[in-house]
């Protein structure tokens, strides 16, 4: 069978992941583990000492990237919708990386952060990086555990994010702060409408990873919190993207895509399809980056 002929049996062989029951959307994760020999959540060693960020095994399938123009929040640079097929499995963090995994770097290496901006420490996620500074990150992990580690690209990003779920969010259409942590009295009048709910504690920073409930495939803070520095070049659509999820050399090589939002934004900026343009020179207090790891 040739090359084409093969990718195409791949392609029928794989699920469409909204077509799947939740319970068999996570036996899917189960067996991609279960195929390398690992569990579905799982860390490994540092050679320093201590442990590398915990991992998700995200299975091969396909989805529809992307929102329609029926979806509360949707912007033009969202579409079109594609399907998208990854063809194999990976793995992805389960948080976004933290302060405290941050600074197992700055430890061995000397690297230090600016002193006149914010730092963050423990669980809250590491903030306040441009992007050579997590690439440099990951070309420390990269050495300590002799795996392969690197940013996600957008498509990895929403595919592992959505778990399969077609709705806005992986949770279903609604937000609210027992979900995700956002901004609910940000001053738009559409994102007010429609996602502003009451909160017993609207913090003016970001949270400690892990306090909201993760999706089917064990991934918390997907939806706010802070956004996510992808490998994808920013693009104005989706027009002409890769059907392989893999990142793409089109685009602005001076900005990157962010996904998932933040404290200091609107539910509607969280959604799955959401996406946001950052300068790879860019440092904020809400905006940080997760890990996928090759299998």
């Amino acid at each position: 069978m040739g090359g084409a002929d093969s990718a195409a049996a791949t392609e029928r062989n794989l699920p469409f992941m909204p077509d799947l029951t939740p319970a068999d959307r996570q036996a899917c994760q189960r067996q991609a583990a279960d195929a390398l020999g690992r569990e579905p959540h799982f860390s490994e060693p540092l050679a320093g000492g201590g442990r590398g960020p915990e991992l998700a095994v995200i299975p091969p399938g396909v989805f529809e990237m992307g929102s329609p123009a029926s979806e509360f929040g949707h912007c033009a640079e969202e579409a079109p919708q594609h399907y998208v097929v990854m063809r194999e499995a990976f793995a992805i963090g389960r948080y976004p990386v933290t302060a405290e995994q941050f600074q197992q770097f700055q430890r061995a290496t000397g690297w230090q952060p600016r002193s006149d901006l914010l730092w963050s420490r423990g669980t809250l996620p590491v903030m306040n990086l441009a992007l050579p500074d997590m690439l440099a990150y990951i070309e420390w992990l990269n050495e300590e555990t002799g795996a392969s580690y690197r940013l996600p690209s957008e498509a990895e990003w929403e595919y592992a994010a959505r778990a399969g779920a077609q709705s806005p969010f992986h949770f279903g259409d609604h937000a609210d702060c027992d979900s995700m942590h956002f901004r609910p009295s940000h001053p738009d009048p559409a994102p007010r409408r429609r996602f502003r709910f009451p909160c017993r504690l609207s913090r003016g920073l970001p949270a400690p990873v892990g306090e909201k409930p993760p999706n089917l495939w064990g991934l918390f803070d997907v939806h706010g919190n802070v956004w996510e520095m992808t490998a994808s070049h920013w693009t104005s659509s989706h027009f002409n993207a890769r059907r392989d999820g893999r990142p793409g050399s089109m685009g602005d090589r001076r900005r990157r895509v962010t996904k998932g939002g933040s404290w200091f934004d609107p539910a509607v900026r969280a959604r799955s399809a959401a996406r946001m343009p950052r300068l790879c020179t860019e440092l904020d207090t809400n905006l940080g980056f997760r890990l996928l790891r090759q299998l």
